[in-house]
């Protein structure tokens, strides 16, 4: 199995390039003289910000690990630099695995690249999916959290009947029967 292994990255970070409503998300790695861009969906974004953070936690709460885990990310750390150019995806991510590693008191994240359909059940032998391993400091990974939050927030603001995402020209809200709403004002007046 390919394997982009970063032990620790001189940068790792989530970013997007697009529009709200038609970004597409990476995480990208750099280190020793490479650069590594994977591409995933925003909820893979989003929830690996939400595991992390527990992760980061639950190593807190416990007391594990040689390394002492900072409750917010370290401003030192902060990275609002854009992505790295060239964009240029080496991967779609599939599944996503963290895990703690107590003995160098980091944080290991791996994404795998996904598994096109046919190959789901009976994939062939010979071809093993591409792997991003990156392991980072507990700081480093606070900081990574901090700014995949930011990155999904930055979307489309949320309808405030539906909490769907709004597009510029409104959209068909399910709280309004079908009836295409620009903002909740359009929602005033009887049923």
């Amino acid at each position: 199995m390919p394997v982009f292994d970063y032990d620790p990255p001189e940068r790792f970070v989530a970013g997007a390039v697009g529009q709200p409503g038609s970004r597409t998300f990476f995480l990208q790695a750099r280190g020793q003289g490479r650069l590594t861009t994977v591409a995933l969906e925003k909820f893979q974004v989003a929830a690996l910000a939400d595991r992390l953070d527990e992760l980061l936690d639950e190593v807190l709460r416990r007391g594990e690990g040689t390394v002492p885990v900072p409750a917010v990310a370290p401003a030192a750390l902060a990275d609002n630099a854009p992505l790295d150019m060239p964009i240029s995806e080496d991967f779609r991510v599939g599944v996503m695995a963290l895990a703690w590693d107590p003995e160098a008191a980091q944080v290991v994240i791996e994404a795998k690249e996904a598994v096109p359909e046919d190959e789901e059940f009976e994939p062939s032998p010979l071809v093993e999916p591409t792997v991003l391993r990156v392991h980072i400091s507990p700081g480093a990974a606070r900081a990574f959290t901090k700014r995949a939050m930011a990155l999904v927030a930055a979307g489309r603001p949320p309808c405030p009947l539906c909490a769907q995402p709004l597009d510029a020209e409104g959209h068909i809200c399910v709280r309004l029967n079908g009836y295409r709403g620009s903002s909740a004002s359009s929602a005033g007046g009887g049923e």
